[in-house]
């Protein structure tokens, strides 16, 4: 349990760096270059990672490569950004946070995990506090909130594709591998919609080197460490940090409005982290309830009892080997270790 917890505050580096994304884009970055902001993000973050692991992908890993990158990179980058430019902090990361219950559903098809209960209430108090957050932020465009939603589906199925896939692989450079993928790919799409990329003043440099360093490379080297170690549910509920992180900075840092609403909906959120947590997801098809697990380890243990009670009492009779015992007997030979007389065949 110890592990799990240590992991989870290693996962949950991911969803607060990501939350932080949200402010640093709106303030720093260039609102009308979405697709350079998501090449310039994910390409050197992927090509650092690549340097570190010093691997290139093998077989399969080419186009699992290519797949995952536009699921969790190339599409997901651009969807993001551009639900940082419409939306307040606040709703672009809570909207995001229902990748909780994405994950929850979808790991039970993909992986074999099963949802457990405490696990589905946790999600559903958490989603009950971005609900709060969402209604508390004002005005919304709609444009944004379906940018964010897609960018959440696809995400979802990209992370659980990425636990399924890549359990043998070197982490970090299944990492390297999506980030440099999509970025491969975002680069000349850029090219052919919006030109050569922008330019960029020291605030938006510096606003890039933290979202790449940060914000990806370590964000995402630690998300898919938690799916390596932890049931995708759970990874899907610490996400939920990413809202409250959006929520803190865009108040502390932007002014926008927190209120009690806020501050109900943060309690939730947190809450539904804590409670998912204590939940363990099992295997599909281990569905065997407690009271026949229970009666399962009776007879077990009423069968071990006979069994030593035989091999107790043919130890007392002299001339007797234990492990006789142990081998099957017929009727009467059952009836004499028992010390029951035979009945007289001659009567």
């Amino acid at each position: 349990m110890e592990a799990n917890w240590r992991w989870m505050l290693v996962t949950a580096a991911a969803p607060v760096a990501w939350g932080s994304t949200y402010y640093v884009t709106r303030q720093f970055l260039p609102p009308d270059d979405p697709l350079w902001g998501a090449a310039l993000r994910a390409l050197p973050a992927g090509l650092l990672l690549l340097l570190v692991a010093r691997r290139l992908p093998r077989g399969s890993w080419w186009w699992r490569s290519l797949v995952l990158g536009t699921l969790n990179v190339g599409a997901f980058f651009v969807l993001v950004y551009l639900a940082s430019t419409a939306l307040p902090s606040s709703v672009a990361a809570t909207v995001m946070a229902t990748s909780a219950l994405a994950l929850l559903l979808l790991a039970w098809p993909l992986l074999g995990q099963r949802p457990a209960r405490r696990g589905l209430l946790g999600a559903g108090v958490g989603l009950l506090g971005v609900v709060l957050l969402v209604g508390a932020g004002g005005g919304v465009d709609p444009w944004g909130i379906a940018a964010s939603a897609a960018a959440m589906l696809m995400s979802s199925t990209g992370y659980v594709l990425t636990a399924r896939w890549a359990s043998a692989e070197p982490l970090v450079a299944v990492t390297a591998w999506q980030l440099a993928a999509g970025g491969l790919l975002l680069v000349p799409v850029a090219l052919l919609v919006d030109g050569g990329p922008p330019p960029l003043d020291a605030p938006a440099l510096a606003g890039f080197a933290y979202v790449t360093l940060v914000a990806t490379a370590v964000a995402f080297v630690a998300w898919f460490a938690g799916l390596r170690h932890l049931p995708a549910g759970s990874v899907g509920l610490v996400g939920l940090l990413n809202p409250v992180t959006g929520v803190l900075l865009g108040t502390l840092l932007a002014g926008e409005r927190f209120g009690l609403q806020q501050a109900l909906g943060t309690a939730l959120v947190l809450g539904g982290v804590v409670l998912g947590q204590q939940a363990r997801q099992r295997p599909a098809g281990q569905g065997r309830s407690a009271p026949t697990a229970s009666r399962t380890r009776a007879r077990t243990s009423a069968g071990s009892s006979s069994q030593s009670s035989i091999v107790s009492r043919s130890a007392a009779v002299p001339g007797r080997r234990t492990t006789a015992a142990l081998r099957p007997r017929s009727a009467a030979s059952a009836r004499w270790a028992a010390r029951e007389p035979a009945p007289n065949r001659n009567r």
